[in-house]
């Protein structure tokens, strides 16, 4: 089987894949202090609840945006396979053609979740991946990666604003049902959450404007589930986007 490493800012998801099948996944809040033993032993521990023997894991695969950690999780790929994992970055085949001014700037989790998405719905697409950031991928008619929108995620901002406004308290970050909050709290909800619509659909239909045609929007990341039903623009939502495009990552590198 093969482990895929998907190492954010705020979250670390793993996936073990069956061939092409997401057999187990898993999603652990990511800790920059962590050690290649205290990573092992989380990952030995999801193993042994799941009935999974670590020898039948073969490969590892990992995009991380966390240098500290990166190494870190060599060492544990490196333990459990007896060889190097394939960490995305660059001189690693991904079968897009990228237009960016500097390709060695765009995050691996990006090139990731491009490639997934010209899976799941072909070229063109848009990618939007709403986590500690809220990334935008754009991906043309061609396939090629044109380049994107990179801005504070949701619970970033929120978070911003508990700690810079004294007089406004700390929310839940969900759906208020209605734009004019009667009460402090829902007007705060509203501005979070219907603020991220708006700002999600608005860049979107920029997008459109300057590439001069629409396309399908997939939404992944951890507020997706929150945003996906509420944007008049998203037409699709992958949770696990990333993890399926590390894998055809690995295919592409292990032929």
């Amino acid at each position: 089987m093969l482990l895929t490493v998907d190492i954010g800012n705020t979250q670390t998801a793993l996936g073990l894949f069956d061939d092409a099948d997401l057999v187990n996944h898993w999603v652990f809040n990511t800790r920059a202090q962590d050690t290649a033993d205290e990573l092992q032993f989380l990952l030995a521990g999801q193993f042994s609840l799941n009935s999974i023997s670590p020898e039948r894991c073969h490969d590892v695969v990992l995009a991380s945006v966390v240098p500290a950690l990166t190494e870190c999780w060599e060492i544990v790929a490196r333990r459990i396979t007896g060889k190097d994992p394939i960490v995305v970055g660059p001189g690693i085949k991904t079968g897009v053609a990228m237009r960016y001014d500097n390709p060695a700037e765009v995050g691996a989790d990006r090139i990731a979740d491009a490639i997934a998405a010209i899976d799941m719905v072909g070229a063109p697409a848009v990618v939007v991946d709403l986590g500690t950031t809220t990334n935008i991928e754009v991906i043309d008619e061609k396939g090629r990666f044109l380049g994107g929108i990179i801005a504070p995620g949701m619970g970033t901002g929120a978070a911003a604003m508990f700690e810079n406004a004294a007089r406004l308290p700390q929310v839940d970050i969900v759906e208020p049902g209605q734009a004019i909050g009667t009460n402090t709290i829902d007007a705060m909800r509203s501005g979070i959450v219907y603020g991220e619509v708006a700002r999600i659909d608005g860049l979107v239909r920029m997008i459109f404007d300057e590439i001069g045609y629409k396309a399908p929007v997939i939404a992944t990341g951890g507020f997706s589930g929150l945003i996906a039903d509420l944007s008049q623009e998203i037409t699709h939502r992958e949770p696990r986007l990333t993890l399926y495009g590390l894998r055809r990552i690995y295919e592409k590198n292990s032929r």
